[in-house]
C-alpha cells in the first residue's frame, strides 16, 4: 500500500509540475500579447521564440473566432481555456490523488 501511495503521490507532484508549466506559458502570452502592441523587432531571439510558442494555439483558435477586426481576443481565449484545464483538470486530480495518497499511508483526509 506505501508503494501505491508513493506512486499517487509521485503522480500528484507530475499533475503539480504540469500546472506549473501551464501557468509560465500564461506569462509568455501575456508578453505575445504586449509584444503585439509595440511592434518588438521579430528577429529578436526572445521575440522569435515567443511568438513560435504562442502562435500556433492562437492561430487555431482565430480560425473559429468571427473577425472583430483590429481587435484580436484570441489570447483571452486561449487565457480562459489554459485556467479552466488548470482548475477543473489538474487541481481536482492533484487534490485527489493527495486525498487518496494519504489515505494509503495511513493518515486521514486533508
Amino acid at each position: 500500500m506505501i508503494l501505491l501511495a508513493n506512486i499517487l503521490l509521485a503522480l500528484a507532484k507530475i499533475v503539480e509540475l504540469a500546472s506549473g508549466l501551464l501557468t509560465i506559458y500564461k506569462y509568455i502570452l501575456i508578453a505575445s500579447v504586449i509584444i503585439s502592441w509595440i511592434n518588438a523587432d521579430p528577429y529578436n531571439p526572445i521575440v522569435s521564440f515567443i511568438y513560435r510558442v504562442t502562435e500556433p494555439p492562437l492561430r487555431r483558435i482565430r480560425r473559429y473566432m468571427p473577425n472583430t477586426g483590429m481587435l484580436d481576443l484570441s489570447p483571452l481565449v486561449l487565457f480562459a481555456l489554459i485556467y479552466l484545464v488548470q482548475i477543473i483538470v489538474f487541481d481536482t486530480a492533484y487534490t485527489y490523488l493527495m486525498i487518496f495518497s494519504n489515505q494509503l499511508k495511513g493518515g486521514g483526509a486533508l
